[in-house]
């Protein structure tokens, strides 16, 4: 096989709360097979038939199996910490005191995650102020007494300020590798200035390690019970990539690749950079907004499991509106039949009357809906009144949804995809026009496919002339990240730079937060 023919295809996965989809491209960019397939409870099984489905399409069509590189996004993460499942215990040290006793580590987490997390807090002396001044010298023996005194998995490590000066981290982290073995989560890596969100999102990352394992030993057991050889990536909860070695050091990043992906995958079916999309699946229907393309990011602390992080997540809302909820006389959902929706539904042959056979009586029918409606036979006046009080009901919700996230703006189109997208209507208020691309049933995965792998930096830097040489530095470091995670070096690019004047401060500063991204390397 000559150098032009190496890895022209490439596959996406996305592992969502209904259906595992999966997508093949061409060097194209086209799509050449794909696949909806049941999430099963242990989201392995939903991910190898998935998988199976689009290479079986492959073989059948006479297509050569030359895949260079599969992406997954996957819910793994998100369900591990919500459900406290296989989460690894934590030793959590926090370089602040004295400065930061008063509000000690994980105080206002769950009771339930903490306890299937924590395996000792301890707040030890170190970190800085914002100038970088130490509040205190780092006590390496406080760290070994402490870490002699627990059973832990890993540790995760948060110093005051380290965003801005990381130095007091980096050593701890070397200390625990070189003497205790374990695996050290640092929060520098990981969040953005806000001490307790960072190191919430700190822990959390420390305690998936087991579980990126997990994860990453099931993709490529899939991959090999196929024989591709093809590399491996996982999305990260801004719609880029990052290498499964990546991953494995910073698993949190996962969380939230299912919402930025279909947001990717939107802007690429539809052509469309700037626009409020709606992905329907069985469960939910999620609206974020594209801004240049990429998923408009939460300005807000977002919450995981009932505890608050700050690293960087699409600002995305989520209605209990999807082809599985279920309709009564009286209400529409919030409880869905989920990937249970071939058996339950009406039009599928089942007994439980959903949204999707309310839509298909309002003649909302998809492609794939021939004999759809002559499956809900005659029934009577009270039970077709039930069914357009729902379409009118999920109409309102969509609409509100729809002005919480526009914010005012309704010269933007509204671009509809996931496997329900059939379920919403022609016509939208809010919004310039309603776009469905093709494909959209699928469009997680392709956003997955197609994604870039990226790096970030926030950190705060001094106002004066040595400003514009430190601003550089920090570009040089998200582009070094963005490497890490698997981009191609001579392709990164900076696609994202804010600066913050930090007025308050008794000397100037500015807080600067970089975004690299950049093509997989080849």
């Amino acid at each position: 096989m000559g150098e032009g023919a190496r890895g022209a295809l490439r596959i996406g996965i996305d592992v969502g709360g209904t259906n595992t989809d999966a997508v093949v491209l061409d060097a194209a960019d086209r799509v050449v097979a794909k696949a909806k397939r049941p999430t099963t409870p242990d989201v392995t099984g939903g991910l190898r038939a998935a998988l199976g489905a689009v290479l079986a399409d492959l073989d059948r069509s006479g297509t050569s199996r030359d895949v260079a590189r599969v992406m997954l996004g996957t819910t793994h993460a998100t369900n591990a910490i919500l459900e406290r499942r296989g989460l690894g215990r934590v030793a959590v040290l926090r370089l602040g005191a004295p400065a930061t006793t008063s509000v000690p580590p994980l105080c206002d987490w769950p009771a339930s995650l903490r306890a299937a997390v924590s395996a000792g807090e301890a707040v030890l002396p170190g970190g800085h102020y914002v100038d970088g001044r130490e509040i205190g010298p780092l006590d390496r023996d406080a760290v070994r007494r402490f870490l002699d005194g627990v059973e832990a998995d890993a540790v995760a490590v948060t110093g005051v300020f380290s965003p801005a000066t990381a130095e007091h981290e980096r050593a701890v982290a070397e200390l625990v590798a070189d003497e205790y073995g374990l695996p050290v989560s640092v929060s520098h890596e990981i969040g953005s200035l806000g001490l307790l969100e960072r190191e919430n999102a700190t822990v959390l990352n420390a305690a998936l390690y087991g579980v990126a394992g997990h994860v990453t030993g099931a993709l490529a057991g899939a991959l090999a019970e196929h024989a591709l050889t093809a590399t491996p990536y996982l999305a990260q909860n801004d719609g880029t990539l990052m290498t499964t070695e990546h991953a494995a050091r910073l698993p949190v990043s996962t969380i939230g690749s299912g919402p930025a992906n279909s947001l990717r995958g939107a802007a690429f079916l539809s052509g469309v950079a700037e626009a409020v999309v709606a992905d329907v699946g069985g469960t939910s229907t999620d609206l974020g907004v594209l801004t240049g393309g990429f998923p408009r990011e939460s300005a807000a602390a977002v919450e995981i499991g009932g505890v608050l992080t700050n690293f960087r997540m699409p600002d995305i809302l989520a209605i209990a509106l999807g082809g599985g909820t279920v309709v009564r006389d009286d209400a529409v959902g919030p409880d869905s039949v989920g990937y249970r929706i071939t058996e339950e539904a009406l039009v599928f042959g089942g007994s439980t009357v959903t949204m999707t056979d309310a839509a298909v009586a309002a003649g909302r029918v998809p492609p794939e809906g021939d004999g759809w409606r002559d499956r809900l036979g005659d029934r009577s006046e009270a039970f077709r009144d039930t069914l357009e009080r729902a379409v009118a009901a999920a109409d309102a919700m969509l609409a509100d949804a729809v002005d919480r996230m526009a914010l005012g703006r309704a010269d933007r189109p509204l671009v509809a995809v996931g496997g329900g997208a059939f379920l919403l209507p022609p016509r939208v208020p809010g919004v310039s026009g309603v776009v469905r691309p093709r494909h959209a049933e699928v469009a997680n995965a392709v956003g997955a496919a197609i994604a870039l792998a990226s790096g970030r930096v926030d950190t705060i830097l001094p106002a004066g002339e040595s400003r514009s040489k430190a601003i550089e530095r920090v570009k040089e470091e998200a582009a070094a990240r963005a490497v890490a995670a698997g981009a191609d070096s001579s392709r990164v690019e900076i696609v994202d730079l804010l600066e913050v004047p930090l007025s308050y401060l008794s000397e100037p500063a500015v807080r600067v937060h970089v975004k690299a991204a950049g093509p997989l390397a080849r």
